[in-house]
């Protein structure tokens, strides 16, 4: 497994949660990280991306103002923090690496197994 993630719950309307995505050596040399997620019936989404050596980040408008990435690079994880969560926002969350920071998940080559995010309303 090169990514796996984890952090995810359920949490009420207006909450907060911070998903992570641990990532192997091997991985880490791919120089953009990005999350995701589905929910059921719909497409696989964009949430943000970061390239590291630019700093260069990109977030869905949807997400933008409540979403944040980050990465520690001492223990091979990047973060996703999630507030004010809505009910919309459940799904499963999923972390993927690749070499663009781009919105379209099929050019992202690695993928971890997803967390399942629920907000009650």
């Amino acid at each position: 497994v090169q990514l796996q993630a984890s952090g995810g719950g359920l949490v009420q309307t207006g909450g907060s949660l911070r998903l992570s995505c641990a990532f192997s050596a091997r991985v880490s040399s791919t120089p953009c990280m990005g999350w995701f997620r589905q929910a059921p019936g719909k497409d696989r989404e964009f949430l943000v991306g970061i390239r590291w050596s630019r700093a260069y980040t990109l977030y869905a408008d949807s997400v933008k103002d409540r979403f944040t990435i980050s990465r520690d690079d001492a223990k091979d994880t990047v973060y996703l923090e999630m507030n004010s969560l809505k009910p919309e926002d459940t799904a499963v969350y999923y972390c993927a690496a690749g070499s663009n920071v781009v919105r379209d998940s099929s050019k992202y080559a690695y993928w971890g197994q997803g967390t399942q995010v629920t907000v009650s309303s």
